[in-house]
């Protein structure tokens, strides 16, 4: 149980207290007269990135699912828009120097422990079948848990929140004999499919590692947990998509027992093999991508722009740069430093609908949705550009 007890010796605010650098916000709002796919120049628009991102939550909070929580209603969450929002938000506001949460912050923060407190009296986020009922406790309790562990670290609490405390016994309530979790499974990619229980296991490990806790010492469920989940990551980690490795080697840096040295170096020497001259990584090419499928040919549901997914963008780029930055690498490495010299030269404006925002690009690896139809409505169409930015952004503001 050595490595259990130094989980919990590692420093739980770095994920983001490293991201405090300061900056020069040069956005504002009479700059000239924005166009679609433009690169900002003179470096990237920090306030514009934070500026799209609320207005992002604001749409997610109109458009998501409502969901009944007790006596009142709640938005579910998502890895695609919420998520990355709750992790690359605190770090913009620092680098803004601005202490106030925002509105989007504190209503996502109400939300999710109203669902947490409220774990026998709440509508699931999926209920039309037990199985889809399962898979959303177990999706749920992972996201609930990471949102809060967060916060807590957001505001450097030495001990866990009494919300996060009900979400932690709620993970270990929901959590496989395996050490995984039951996860929503619609057959897409690269969220939401037979795949992502790895993904989810991931961030669970994350929030794990970011749980303030001034003893060092988890309760006997917690160390059961954890050996379980630890357990489940190894043994299973072979067989992953690069993408969901990742997103292990981030968790890592809260966890050092996580990766061996030699699948750290490998999946180091790996993730550089599939950057791209200019720079880049393309999401499409962290695959393999299945869809659930359990024999080829795995194809999406949709046709997904081929020549789009070919090149690189902001998810991938924003993640593995800041996933290198935060296990250690310079930002002179020469991975590291052509990839952020990708991101400074790729924040773009893009239209939608009436607006205008500075943000970083990715797409559907399941359908087309930037040419219309009924997959390609403005709001879904800039899902993947949600995660992107905010990748991005956290990428940059720990290199500035």
């Amino acid at each position: 149980m050595g490595w259990a007890k130094r989980l919990w010796g590692v420093s739980l605010l770095a994920l983001l207290c490293c991201l405090s650098a300061g900056f020069d916000a040069a956005f504002t709002a009479g700059q000239g007269e924005p166009h679609p796919d433009r690169p900002w120049s003179g470096g990237w628009d920090r306030e514009g990135a934070a500026r799209y991102l609320d207005a992002r939550m604001d749409i997610w909070f109109t458009k998501a699912k409502k969901l009944q929580t007790g006596q009142a209603q709640t938005v579910c969450v998502s890895c695609h828009t919420t998520i990355p929002y709750v992790l690359a938000r605190p770090a913009l506001r620092r680098a803004m120097q601005m202490s106030t949460a925002t509105p989007h912050e504190v209503r996502l923060l109400e939300e999710t422990t109203r669902r947490v407190e409220n774990n026998d009296a709440q509508q699931p986020l999926y209920d039309h079948n037990e199985s889809k009922k399962l898979e959303s406790r177990g999706t749920e309790a992972v996201l609930n848990t990471l949102i809060l562990a967060s916060t807590d670290a957001a505001h450097r609490r030495r001990e866990p929140s009494g919300p996060t405390q009900r979400a932690l016994a709620r993970l270990w309530e929901t959590q496989r004999p395996d050490g995984a979790w039951d996860w929503l499974d619609f057959g897409l990619e690269p969220f939401e499919s037979g795949d992502a229980a790895y993904y989810g296991a991931t961030l669970a490990a994350l929030a794990i590692g970011l749980i303030p806790d001034s003893s060092h010492r988890p309760t006997a469920e917690t160390a059961t947990g954890i050996e379980r989940l630890h357990g489940y990551l190894q043994e299973k980690y072979a067989s992953q998509s690069l993408f969901n490795r990742v997103w292990l080697l981030l968790a890592s840096t809260h966890w050092h027992d996580m990766l061996t040295s030699a699948q750290r170096t490998a999946l180091i020497t790996e993730i550089q093999s599939r950057q791209r001259d200019d720079g880049g990584w393309a999401l499409e090419a962290l695959g393999p991508w299945r869809w659930s499928k359990t024999a080829a040919p795995f194809q999406a549901p949709g046709t997904p722009d081929a020549a789009l997914l070919a090149q690189p963008d902001g998810y991938a780029t924003g993640l593995i740069v800041y996933t290198l930055r935060q296990i250690g690498l310079p930002v002179s490495h020469p991975a590291v430093s052509q990839g952020l010299q990708w991101l400074r030269a790729n924040q773009h404006t893009v239209q939608v609908n009436q607006q205008a925002w500075p943000a970083w690009r990715a797409h559907s690896l399941n359908f087309d949705r930037e040419h219309g139809g009924e997959k390609g409505e403005p709001w879904r169409r800039m899902f993947m550009s949600d995660s992107a930015t905010a990748l991005a952004a956290m990428a940059l503001i720990m290199s500035d």
